[in-house]
């Protein structure tokens, strides 16, 4: 035997439990500071007003239900 017995599964449970961790990690921060990046405050603010967008108020159903 070549001291060599480990499975496949175990390999790649190890690199997971130890890069796999970093990669999420660091992929969580870039995510989470995105929003804050210098040239995001313009897309931030258009994407908070959206939802005021349509000022017209809810639509009327013309239909009386007959």
């Amino acid at each position: 035997m070549t001291g060599f017995e480990h499975s496949l599964y175990e390999g790649l449970r190890s690199l997971a439990d130890s890069w796999g961790l970093a990669f999420m990690a660091m992929v969580f921060i870039g995510l989470a500071a995105w929003p804050f990046r210098p040239g995001a405050k313009e897309s931030n603010s258009a994407a908070a007003n959206l939802i005021f967008g349509d000022d017209e108020g809810p639509k009327k159903d013309d239909d009386d239900g007959e």
